[in-house]
This record gives structure tokens, C-alpha cells and sequence, in this order.
């Protein structure tokens, strides 16, 4: 038996006859009829009584009127869970600042690309805000620096980003927080992951910047290093982005405050179809 056999059977049997039936199948009524006599001929019984143009159930019919409401509903309940597995649907993604503007782009429209029936909305802000919106179900994930501890949330390692000092191109080789104890410091607000870095940087050392100066974003940061108001740590991805990067000199850390994991989060009870499928194309 076919399901599209069953689906006309049973429609029959719920419509109360052939004419009524076809109407319902935008079929016409000779197809509908030996529809049901191929489906008879197949189980070898007869499936309705037949008065003119009345049909009322056999014994058989209602046995299987019985098996054809079970079947069609189970395969129904299939093809729903087989699309929920499906990425579709609106996908909130948050990311922090350098990572949606360095990293995101390409990614994000490969994405679009493979699965055209999710709509993507990307939001930027403090790692800690963008997680807290997740455990709150006001984002589907976010894309955040280490460390990660609440144990209801999920993650992925993305990227791995290489953290340097940018100075303006004169300045000298910086080894240490001491050659550079007397600059300003730019950077994000105290939420900001690699803000922490760097001042951890500066405790290591048992010293301290003697101006630490907020900036809003990481063009506007490297814009200030350049024409010399202080340093900056930043990803060196974000440079990629700069239109002026001969203006400034770039400075490697030589210990664990110069590497950042970016992990994808999202919450553990959260559908994981689209944000899954998410993960597989940031990481390729």
C-alpha cells in the first residue's frame, strides 16, 4: 500500500463518498473511484458497500480506516520532526564587536547561501550582556571570548584569535608593561574580555597603566593609536580591517596573555539544528 492510496481512502470514508471526496482531492471523480478499486484489488476485499451512489464501509474498510488514520498520522508526525531538524526559522546571533567585524563576514553570507530559510540577526555588545541574553532566550548564541563556566550553556571553540600591542608606527619595540607604563591606554569598558587581558598584562608585571581611556569601537581605537593618544590590545584579525595600518607598529606578546579562544554559545535546552549548522560554517 501506498500512503497516497491510504490518504484518498480515508478521505473518502471522512467525506462520506466518491464526489465529495474528489472535490476535496481537486481530483476528478473517475480517479478517485479507481483509486479505491486498485487499493481494493491490491488487498483482495472490498472495502465499502456500494448502493448506487451511497458507500458505507465493509468490515474490512473499517479495519482499515482504523490502520490508515494511525499510519498517515505517524507519517505526518515524521515529516514534521525531520523538518525540525532542519535549520530554519530565525537565528539570533550575538558576537563581540572584533569578531563581527573581522570575522563574520564571509561566514555569515556562506551561510545565507547553504540555508536560505533561516533569518540571520546579528547583534554586537559585552561578552557578558551577550551571554546573559542567551540564558535568557533573547539570543539563539553568541560568539564570546574565554573563559565560559555556567554549566547550562554549550560551546564550541571558532576561532583562535592571536591578541598583539598596537602603537603608532614610531614607537618603540614594546617587550613589556613597562615600555609602555607611561602611554594611555584605549580600550573597551571593563566588560570587555580583552580589556581584562591587558590589565592583567600590567598586574603580572606589578604595574599599572596610568590612564586607561574607553573607546566604542575598534576602528575608532586604532584611528587614536595612529596618530599616537596611546596603545591598544586587539586581535590581530581587526587590523585586516584598517585602511591605515602603515601608520601603526605591531607588537607581539610572548606569553598566555597573547592568545583567545572564540567559542559559539548557546543554551543546552535550546533546538541545536540551525545553531549547529551555524558552528560547521564559521569553522570551516
Amino acid at each position: 500500500m501506498e500512503l497516497s492510496d491510504l490518504q484518498i481512502f480515508r478521505t473518502v470514508v471522512h467525506a462520506g463518498g466518491v464526489v465529495r471526496a474528489a472535490e476535496i482531492l481537486h481530483r476528478a471523480q473517475s480517479s478517485v473511484t479507481v483509486r479505491i478499486q486498485v487499493l481494493e484489488e491490491k488487498l483482495g476485499v472490498e472495502l465499502f458497500f456500494r448502493e448506487g451512489r451511497r458507500m458505507q464501509l465493509s468490515p474490512a474498510g473499517k479495519i482499515l480506516a482504523g490502520y490508515a488514520d494511525r499510519l498517515l498520522d505517524l507519517a505526518q508526525e515524521a515529516s514534521e520532526a525531520i523538518k525540525q531538524n532542519q535549520p530554519t526559522g530565525v537565528l539570533r546571533l550575538g558576537a563581540m564587536e572584533s569578531t563581527a567585524a573581522a570575522r563574520l563576514p564571509t561566514p555569515l553570507g556562506r551561510f545565507h547561501e547553504l540555508y536560505p530559510d533561516v533569518a540571520l540577526e546579528l547583534y554586537s555588545g559585552d561578552p557578558r550582556d551577550l551571554i546573559q541574553k542567551v540564558l535568557n532566550s533573547e539570543l539563539d548564541a553568541a560568539l564570546v571570548a574565554d573563559p565560559i563556566s555556567d554549566r547550562r550553556l554549550e560551546s564550541v571553540p571558532i576561532y583562535e584569535e592571536e591578541l598583539v600591542i598596537v602603537a603608532d608606527a614610531k614607537h618603540a619595540q614594546i617587550n613589556s608593561p613597562k615600555d609602555v607604563l607611561h602611554r594611555s591606554i584605549l580600550a573597551f569598558h571593563p566588560g570587555c574580555p580583552h580589556r581584562r587581558r591587558l590589565e592583567d598584562w600590567f598586574a603580572r608585571s606589578d604595574v599599572f597603566p596610568d590612564r586607561i581611556v574607553e573607546v566604542g569601537s575598534y576602528h575608532l581605537i586604532l584611528g587614536c593609536v595612529a596618530v599616537g593618544m596611546g596603545v591598544a590590545l586587539v586581535p590581530r584579525s581587526v587590523l585586516s580591517t584598517y585602511v591605515d595600518s602603515s601608520r601603526l607598529s605591531v607588537h607581539r606578546l610572548r606569553s598566555r596573555f597573547g592568545h583567545a579562544t572564540t567559542r559559539l554559545v548557546w543554551r543546552r535546552n535550546a533546538p541545536q539544528a540551525k545553531i549547529l549548522a551555524l558552528a560547521r560554517v564559521l569553522k570551516e
